[in-house]
């Protein structure tokens, strides 16, 4: 039967060939082709790279360096660890005894700069000795719950805790001020915009800060979804602060233009959108817990793409990224993973 079939397209072609339709044929053939590659490319699994890490890291937090290296937060071990993805190579880095890292950010100076709530501190760690360096809250601070940090533009550090407060440490000069947080308990991602302006999320207190950093004052900006959770926040490229909602399942931007917000909800059943990352692009991607997955939102078409993570309860807690690649820390799969988003731009994902 195959042998017959295939006589019987020879004998088609042949007929079309003779008839003159030769062009007709190339662009029915090329018109195929193109049908078909759109449905193969959505069909084949997205450019994930995997890199085990050792049992038991529970990495909270990722960093990607300027050098090619990872940095990331091994929490459950007290320890930060630097990923060479080119060898494989890990640096891990103990930060004493109590410790439990949250945040880590790769500073103006090329350090990892870590919260570490354990200890109740600022970390440093040098990118050539691997020195640490410590920061500790005032004594009058006892137990702040330390999240996230940024850098903002005098070289300043400014961080979050989860017990209710925010702060700036100036490393020049090791002077650190600790700042309440209004109603109280809550702050937890915090980003900077190109034009320098300070920005948190308050988890508990579902609201987006604005802060002066001249005074510490921290303004209220309520999202229109009352008891959103907003988690994680990201600035794009205009300054408009990206929310990750973590309680209504969507991923919200907040306008200081205008001062208008708007919101989608990401796709799925009772969806949680935790990390967030805006890249070179505007791109927004975000980290699903309900359905494990990477999400991809872009806002000029309000498209979403979903992508299965490749190990189930992966619970990715951050993300940041490179021109071209979005890092993902799999707190509970010890795997930092990598995703080629410029690869699946090329795909049509």
């Amino acid at each position: 039967m195959l042998a017959i079939a295939r006589e019987r397209v020879a004998a088609t072609v042949n007929k079309m060939l003779d008839a003159g339709l030769a062009l007709w044929f190339a662009s029915a053939l090329a018109s195929a082709a193109l049908t078909i590659g759109p449905a193969q490319a959505q069909a084949q699994p997205p450019s994930f790279e995997s890199f085990a890490l050792p049992a038991g890291s529970a990495p909270h937090d990722v960093a990607p360096a300027p050098d090619g290296t990872v940095w990331y937060t091994a929490q459950a071990q007290g320890a930060v660890g630097r990923l060479d993805p080119r060898s494989g190579r890990i640096d891990r880095i103990a930060l004493g005894a109590g410790s439990a890292p949250h945040g880590v950010i790769v500073g103006p100076d090329r350090a990892a700069w870590v919260t570490d709530g354990g200890q109740n501190a600022i970390v440093r760690i040098d990118p050539k000795t691997l020195a640490v360096t410590r920061f500790p809250l005032p004594k009058d601070r006892p137990d702040a719950n330390l999240n996230t940090a940024v850098f903002d533009k005098q070289g300043h550090l400014w961080f979050t805790g989860q017990s209710g407060i925010y702060g700036e440490l100036n490393p020049a000069q090791a002077h650190m001020r600790v700042f309440d947080a209004p109603r109280g308990r809550g702050p937890y991602g915090i980003c900077v915009t190109p034009r320098g302006d300070l920005y948190f999320a308050s988890l508990a207190g579902s609201y987006l800060g604005r802060i002066d950093p001249a005074s510490g004052a921290a303004q209220v900006i309520e999202p229109p979804t009352s008891n959103q959770g907003a988690r994680r926040v990201w600035s794009d490229s205009k300054g408009r602060v990206w929310v990750s909602e973590w309680n209504a399942g969507k991923v919200g931007v907040f306008d200081p233009v205008t001062h208008q917000w708007r919101e989608w909800r990401l796709p799925g059943n009772d969806p949680h959108a935790y990390a967030i990352f805006v890249d070179d692009q505007d791109i927004v991607w975000l980290s699903e817990w309900s359905a494990n997955s990477l999400v991809r939102f872009d806002p000029r078409a309000e498209r979403f793409d979903v992508f299965a993570l490749p190990r189930p309860h992966a619970n990715v807690r951050e993300m940041m990224g490179r021109p071209g690649e979005v890092w993902l820390s799999e707190s509970g799969t010890d795997h930092l993973l990598l995703y080629r988003s410029r690869a699946a731009d090329a795909s049509g994902n």
